[in-house]
Formats: structure tokens, sequence, C-alpha cells
């Protein structure tokens, strides 16, 4: 399907850095006016990833591939854009041209140099001042946006460059994307609620409807839109759980004290075949004291650190044969005083030696088929000797008050050497932790989404780019 077109309107405007009334030096000494000729490209089509970085490939050339457009666009040294290949001007507009631009939202925005030169610097934001990230290819002479635009939105598109004598050129100009159509909208739920939380937090985010595995496109789209900042930064990214639920963590766990703010930017979004995204709310959460827990189930002792220093080392029991405590990074869920512990909810048939019925106090769960670590005075001579529980960490109760009152949710809690299953990464708590960064690197769509290709002409790599980063 082809979304539809509107005009987008060159405006006359200064050259970045330079005031529009200011004479370039080669006008001032006779010479011809400073100029460089901009390829802008729009894929028009929806929902064929391959388009925009097939006829990127071709330069932008119009015809060549269905859905693509381009628009040559001449930027000169005080900033007054004219059209070289387009309707003829309008009576009226003086400088100002009508240049007809795909409008799109799912598609890519491209700038390109079709001469000697280099772009460097290129801004693009909405009527409400939202700017929208972009990327510059090595040697400078190629942009492309890296977070999506959004459906009816008017977009101002600034371009500073240079012509081959090193001279500044820009121009201006606007276009607006297609309104959205009405196919239901895609909103997000997230979590965890605002509060205080551990060091092992993870950043959840319902999707109000699937996006399957098979449009990594779309699943791509809705990653750059989901936005997590904190402070300090860290590293970090989102991996899709299944096709409507994302989990977000940084590379390592979150910084004590750490400020993180969770927001939506799908509203407005295309999402391919699943319609747009609708508004939907944020969060955000401080990162309390970094508190580890971690139980070494053959030495029968847990060690607590805040910060990274010892604060107490506990005598405890895990798991016994046939019911070893599972290994690996948990994160408290929860906290209860009181639970009511029955060996039925476990798979332990009622009249078996097995089975226990039984009130259970200072209870801090870290999953949700009911592992906990909690009071357990009934073992406390096996406490620090040996393994004789179900699968939960016991303790004294004087400790279990103490671990209660000091955990939150969030908090990490570790087993190493139960001989147990490993912790799942997600179907039975916070278990993401025990997935290596390229596992969890792996579980993003943004690695394997179709990219467009740099435009022609093809430049050889460079160190670096000089494009500004836009936020």
């Amino acid at each position: 399907m082809v979304a539809a077109v509107t005009g987008a309107a060159l405006a006359v405007a200064a050259a970045p850095g330079r005031a529009p009334e200011q004479d370039p030096p080669e006008r001032a000494a006779g010479g011809p006016d400073a100029a460089v000729t901009l390829i802008v490209g729009r894929a028009l089509d929806q929902g064929d990833g391959d388009i925009a970085a097939r006829c990127a490939v071709e330069g932008f050339r119009d015809g060549l591939c269905t859905g693509w457009r381009q628009q040559r666009v001449r930027a000169t040294a005080r900033g007054a854009g004219s059209v070289l290949r387009g309707p003829a001007p309008r009576a009226g507009d003086g400088a100002a041209r009508t240049v007809v631009l795909p409008t799109n939202s799912g598609g890519p925005l491209d700038i390109a140099l079709a001469e000697a030169g280099q772009l460097t610097d290129v801004t693009v934001h909405d009527g409400h001042g939202r700017y929208v990230g972009g990327e510059l290819a090595p040697r400078s002479r190629h942009w492309t946006n890296t977070e999506p635009l959004r459906a009816g939105e008017l977009y101002t598109v600034s371009v500073g460059a240079q012509d081959a004598a090193g001279t500044p050129v820009g121009v201006t100009m606007a276009f607006r994307t297609a309104p959205p159509r009405d196919r239901g909208r895609l909103t997000v739920e997230f979590g965890p609620r605002p509060g205080t939380y551990g060091a092992g937090q993870i950043v959840t985010a319902a999707l109000s409807r699937p996006v399957p595995a098979t449009d990594r496109t779309a699943r791509a789209r809705v990653e750059r839109a989901l936005q997590v900042t904190s402070e300090p930064a860290v590293e970090g990214g989102w991996h899709w759980v299944d096709d409507s639920t994302l989990h977000y963590r940084p590379r390592t766990y979150w910084p004590a004290h750490a400020e993180v703010r969770v927001t939506s930017g799908l509203d407005g979004v295309e999402v391919g075949d699943h319609g747009y995204g609708g508004p939907s709310g944020s969060t955000g959460f401080t990162v309390g004291d970094r508190i580890e827990a971690v139980t070494d189930a053959a030495e029968h002792e847990m060690t607590v650190r805040r910060n990274g220093k010892v604060i107490r080392t506990i005598p405890v029991t895990t798991g016994k044969a046939g019911f070893r405590t599972r290994s690996g990074v948990k994160v408290v869920l929860g906290k209860e005083y009181q639970v009511r512990m029955r060996g039925d909810t476990v798979g332990i048939k009622r009249g078996t030696s097995e089975f226990y019925d039984l009130p259970v106090f200072y209870a801090t769960r870290v999953t949700w088929s009911g592992e906990y670590v909690h009071a357990a005075p009934w073992s406390v001579a096996a406490q620090g000797e040996e393994n004789v529980s179900h699968g939960c960490t016991g303790m004294s109760t004087a400790d279990a008050a103490w671990f209660f009152q000091t955990v939150r949710e969030g908090d990490i809690v570790q087993v190493v050497n139960s001989e147990g299953e490993p912790m799942a990464p997600f179907d039975n708590g916070f278990g993401d932790w025990n997935l290596d960064w390229r596992a969890w690197q792996a579980g993003s769509a943004r690695a394997s989404a179709p990219v467009p290709a740099a435009a022609l002409p093809a430049v050889a790599p460079a160190a670096s780019s000089r494009l500004r980063p836009l936020t």
C-alpha cells in the first residue's frame, strides 16, 4: 500500500553559522555562489523493509523501485534552497519551491550529497520541538534517521554542508507525514511502578497487542520508540520475551542510587502492518544501595554485601536431593511477613512423608513458583551444616527478619553450587541476568532489522562521523 503524498516547501534560511544578510567570501570577491546538491529520499511503501535498502543502493533514482522517491535540492551559502528537479515554483513563492516528498512515516528519511563536499550538520524536528535522532555515514556524505518519524506530523529539516572548497552552505525544508490510518493504536504499559528498587530490577514493557518475531522491522521500530535513560548513564538494551513483552536491563547491574526514566515515543509511529502507536504512560524509579546475597549451597552459607562490602554472613540450608534449589541469579519479587506453605503446591502429594503444611514467617520471594528465603526455625540444627529443605533457602528467625528488613524488590539473590536446575530467564520471575550480554543482545530486533544502504556515491570508511549527537 502506498501512503499519501503531500508537499514540502523549501524556505529561505541561513546556512549554519552564517547570518542570512552576510555575504559569503566568494560572493564578496565577485566569484560564483558556493552551493552543493542534496539528494533527499523517502520510502513510500509500507510493510516492505527491503525497498529502502534496495533503492538506496541505486542512489534513490526515481522509478527504479516501486515506492522510492527522491528530490534534488540545491543548498547555497545564503541558505536559499532551489529545486533542481520537481514542480515549477508557484506564483508569489519567490525563492521557495513546492517539493513533493514521500510521507510514509515508516520509511527512512535519507539525505545525501550528489557531488563533492560533506554534510556538517543535519537536524530534524517536529512542530512540538521534538528532535529526531540521526546518523552520519563515513566521510559525512549521507545521513539517515535512527528514530522513527511520527504519522501526521510536520517536520522541519535543516541541513548544513560544505562544498568542495570548504565553504559553508545550507538549506531548510519541511514536509508533513500522512495521518495514521485508523487500525487501532499500539500502546505500552511499563513496569515497575515508581519507587526505589534494587540494582537487579528489570524494566518491563507490555504491548497492547503482539508484534510477531517474523516482522523484525516492526519490532525494531517499537524498540527505538521505547526509551530508557538513567543518571548515571549505562549500556543496556531491550530483549523480546514474547510477541507482546519486552524486558530491558543494563549490561551489568544498575549503579547504586541511579535514577531511571522510561518513556514511550510510540505515539504516531507506524508499526508496519500492525498499525500505529498510540499515547502511553511513562515510569521512573530510583535504585537503592546495591544489595547482593550470594548463597553457596555447598558451604551452607549466605554472604550479603552492600555496595561491595560484606555486611552479614548467614548459616543456611537449601534444597536437598530431589528438591535442589535452582542455581543462578534471581531478583527479589516481593516480601510477605507470613506465608502458608503446602507441599501440594509444588507437586508433593498429601499423605506422603515429604508433604508439609505450615506457616512461614519473613518470606522473601524470588520465584513465582514459590521459592523463598525465609525463617526455618525447625531446621536450625542443619543450617550451616547440610541441605534439608524442599528448595527454599532457610535460616534462623532472627537472620530471616534481618534479611527481610534489609532487602527490597529488585535486589540480587544468587545461588551457587546447589546442583539444582538453572534459573529460567523469563518464565519464573526475573532470571534475565542469567543470560550473558551477547545472548541478551540476540533478543533485540534492532541488530537484525533491514537497514538502508548508504546513498550513492559510495565512500570509503572513515574514523568517525561529524554529526552532532541528536537527542
